[in-house]
Formats: structure tokens, C-alpha cells, sequence
């Protein structure tokens, strides 16, 4: 590795991070990934706490993962065990912290939000790039709201960020610093700091520090070994460690990122890939659900023509554009996803992401009130804990009479079935106005009308002969 940092390197920015600690009473909160970065600043800060007196640790140091509920299987079980091995090993020396995961509520969760309520997968070129601030931000940042309102105090977040990593980010973290000061103000929490304790270090910094000190031992009782075969086995098992040349340079180990099984934004997924051609054959079933859901995103027959409110707009041709998944499609990915998970016999959508979904599809969807319930039982075989108190809100005989009769007077069945719904969710309420007003919200919706406001927007831009 080309790497100037040596042991009075380590010690000095050891003795900056004592410094920041002992500088003021504001809790630490450490954003930790897993990955080689955020792994060498809880080292760092772990170390530093155990060449403090016991008295002068005088604040909590919360380490927060992120759980998407999508992470790759692999670093889910890898960040799941460094997590608990954290919390063990504090308490068993006696430092303040305190270790945690965090994942987003279950009604916003990636699947609630595809499945349940039909939002189209992320795309690659960022323009609907909704997963990473419900799924990763967001919770997080409801975390350290709740740690800052719990210890009554500002914060300070350390983040294992560091200008190396790339241009983009260098410029972006040094449009972000205060001179002469080492802490930035948080860009989105108030009266939270961010401090970034590695962001000078190169790549190569940082693998010193995981594999040169303590003969790569952490302080809470793991090999980094183990974090290398991770980024070696995402590199397809080409660990640049064993001289990788590129150009006449040197690539440093690591370069790979570990993201969402199931990413949509990038084309290609070269850590899940990565593991596969290493050997972890069991993930190819993901890999091939993943290529499966982005095929399907702008195929005409498994996208509504409006939006969940009923607007609509019209496409560069003049027609409806597309809107959420249809209902079948729903039910279409939760089958493949459902068979995916049994086949690799890793869980893969939680039984609170079922429930979550299972309401939606109720208030806005299923008269039946079992299609989820039941097409769970078909592919699994095993019924959900809530499956006997599901009864149908209106029998299957009406339910096919009703769409016959649609289809006889031109009606909309998707109208039919809304209204249907909306009157049983409003009827216990005792003012009138609330189910009229429902009522004529529905009737109202832009997609019912579309035709005719379509000729209305043509008229007012014929000019004038």
C-alpha cells in the first residue's frame, strides 16, 4: 500500500479526536455503515475512549447503522454481528456507547411503497430518486432528533467521509467547512454538528489503520480479514492488495460500494454481481428478481394512466402518461418476491412490511379483503398471523356482478370499487358532509374527465384565424 501514515500519524489523529471529545459536553453519534470508512472512525473513537479515565468519559457515543431492509444479505448479517459485537464489548470495558439500527417505518419502507402503493422503482438517471431519503436519511435523522431531544443537548455526527473518495465529494465536503474550525454545521438537523475526523486520509490511510494496527484486530473483538473478503468478494475476488495495476498505479483495495440488493439507479449492480462471480451463487435469485423489476418499470400494461390522486398529464404524444404500478402488477411483484425469498430462504420482505401493505391494499384496493392473505398461503404454504380475522368486505358474487354491470353501462369498475370503499371507510362518521365531500372528490378526479379537458386545452390554444 502507498502510505505515508505511521504510527505517529495514528497517534496524533487519535489525540485530535480525544481533543474534540474533551472540547465540550455534546453526545457523539457515529453514522456506521460497516464499510471500511465508518469501521475506521468507530476504531478510532473506541481507542481514544479506552486511554481516557474513567471520569472524563463524560458523554454517550451512539454508533447508528442504517437497515434499509433491502441491504445486501451478505452485509446485512456482516453489520447485524458488528453491531451486537459493539454493544457487548462496550459494556464489557466500561465506555459510554450505546449501539443501534435504525430502518424506516414500515408504511414507507421500499416494498410498502412499490407494492403497497405502486410507486415506480427509482431510475437510474436520478430524476425519481425517492429510496434514499425515506429509506436511509430519514431515519437516521429521526434517530439523532430523538437522541438530541433524549439528552436535552446539541449533537455532534461523525461520519467516516473524506475528500480522497472522489472530486464530487471533496468539493461538496469543503464547500461545507468552517475555517479554522473542525466542526460544520449539519446541512439539514439544527442544532447538530458534523465533525469528520478521516477526511484527510487517503484509501490507503485508512486500510493502514484496519490491517497494520493491532494486527488488524478491532477493539470490540473482530479480524478486519473479514471486511477485506467482503470488498474483495464485491470486486468479483480481485482484491487490489495483490497488485492490481492499473496504468502504471497502484488501485487501492476497497473501491466498491455495497449497496441495495434490489437498486434500480445503477445499471449494474457490480457488488451483487461481484459476490456472485466469487462464489456466493445463492444470490443470484436476486440478481435475477433485480433485472426482472427494472424490466417491467415503463411497459405499458403494468403502469395506471394517472396518478394515486386521480391527476393526470398527458405525455409528449398527447396521451395519459404513466402513473403508479397497476394493481396486477403489484400483486405480480409481491408473487415474485415472496417466491425469490423462499427459494434463497433469506427474508427478504418482513411480516410488518405485509401488514403495512395488506392495509393499503384494503383502504384502497381489495373489496375481497384476502388477495394478499391468500396469495401469501399459495406460495408459502403458511398462513400470516392475521389471516383468520380477514373477511370480505362485499362476496365474490357481487363482486362479479358488480363488474358485469360496469362493463354493461361504460362505467369505470375502478370508480365503482372506490366509491365503494370510500363510503365503508366514511360511514361511521356522523356528519354527512365528510362522505359527500369523498364522494364528490372521487367523481371529480382528473382521470374521469380527461377527454374532455384535453379538447378544452386544444380550443384555448387553436389561434385565432
Amino acid at each position: 500500500m502507498n502510505s505515508y501514515f505511521n504510527e505517529n500519524s495514528y497517534e496524533e489523529l487519535l489525540d485530535e479526536i480525544k481533543y474534540v471529545y474533551q472540547s465540550d459536553n455534546r453526545p457523539w453519534i457515529i453514522g456506521y455503515s460497516g464499510g471500511k470508512d465508518s469501521t475506521t472512525v468507530v476504531e478510532l473513537v473506541y481507542e481514544m475512549l479506552k486511554t481516557l479515565d474513567h471520569e472524563k468519559r463524560n458523554k454517550n457515543v451512539y454508533i447508528v447503522s442504517s437497515d434499509t431492509l433491502i441491504e445486501n444479505p451478505l452485509i446485512k448479517i456482516y453489520l447485524s454481528k458488528m453491531n451486537a459485537m459493539l454493544g457487548e464489548a462496550a459494556s464489557r470495558d466500561g465506555l459510554p456507547i450505546k449501539s443501534c439500527m435504525v430502518t424506516p417505518e414500515y408504511n414507507n419502507t421500499y416494498w410498502t411503497n412499490i407494492i403497497g402503493k405502486g410507486l415506480p422503482t427509482p431510475r437510474m438517471n436520478g430524476t425519481f430518486r425517492w429510496c434514499t431519503d425515506r429509506l436511509k436519511i430519514k431515519p437516521s435523522a429521526d434517530k439523532i432528533k430523538s437522541i438530541m431531544s433524549e439528552e436535552n443537548k446539541e449533537v455532534v455526527v461523525l461520519l467516516g467521509v473524506r475528500k480522497a473518495e472522489s472530486i464530487a465529494r471533496k468539493r461538496r465536503i469543503e464547500g461545507r467547512e468552517i475555517i479554522n474550525r473542525m466542526l460544520n454545521r449539519h446541512e439539514t438537523i439544527q442544532n447538530a454538528y458534523v465533525y469528520n475526523p478521516i477526511v484527510e486520509l487517503t484509501t490507503d490511510d485508512v486500510w493502514k489503520i484496519l490491517l497494520e494496527h493491532n494486527d488488524g484486530k478491532t477493539p470490540w473483538g473482530s479480524d478486519n480479514s473479514e471486511l477485506v473478503a467482503l470488498y474483495s468478494d464485491a470486486d468479483s475476488g480481485e482484491c487490489p492488495f495483490a497488485g492490481m495495476i492499473n496504468s502504471g498505479q497502484t488501485q487501492s483495495c476497497g473501491q466498491s460500494r455495497f449497496g441495495c440488493w434490489c437498486c434500480t439507479v445503477v445499471k449494474d449492480d457490480k457488488s451483487l454481481n461481484g459476490f456472485i462471480k466469487s462464489g456466493h451463487r445463492e444470490l443470484i435469485p436476486l440478481a435475477e428478481f433485480r433485472s426482472w423489476l427494472m424490466s417491467i418499470r415503463d411497459l405499458d400494461r403494468y403502469r395506471e394512466k394517472k396518478h394515486r390522486d386521480g391527476t393526470v398529464y398527458a405525455d409528449k404524444h398527447g396521451n395519459k402518461g404513466y402513473g403508479p404500478f397497476t394493481w396486477e402488477a403489484r400483486q405480480l411483484i409481491l408473487t415474485k418476491l415472496l417466491e425469490t425469498q423462499r427459494v434463497i430462504n433469506y427474508e427478504l420482505i418482513t411480516l410488518d412490511e405485509l401488514r403495512a401493505i395488506d392495509e393499503i391494499w384494503d383502504r384502497e384496493q381489495d373489496l375481497s379483503r384476502r388477495v394478499l392473505v391468500d396469495l401469501y398461503y399459495g406460495i408459502t404454504g403458511e398462513k400470516l398471523p392475521w389471516d383468520s380475522y380477514k373477511e370480505p368486505l362485499i362476496d365474490s358474487e357481487i363482486v362479479n356482478t358488480i363488474e358485469d354491470m360496469c362493463e354493461e353501462y361504460s362505467v369505470p369498475s375502478e370508480l365503482v370499487r372506490n366509491l365503494i370503499l370510500s363510503v365503508h371507510q366514511n360511514k361511521n362518521y356522523s356528519n354527512p358532509k365528510i362522505m359527500r365531500k369523498e364522494i364528490e372528490k372521487l367523481l371529480n378526479q382528473q382521470w374521469l374527465h380527461f377527454d374532455i379537458l384535453r379538447e378544452i386545452d386544444n380550443a384555448d390554444n387553436k389561434p385565432d384565424t
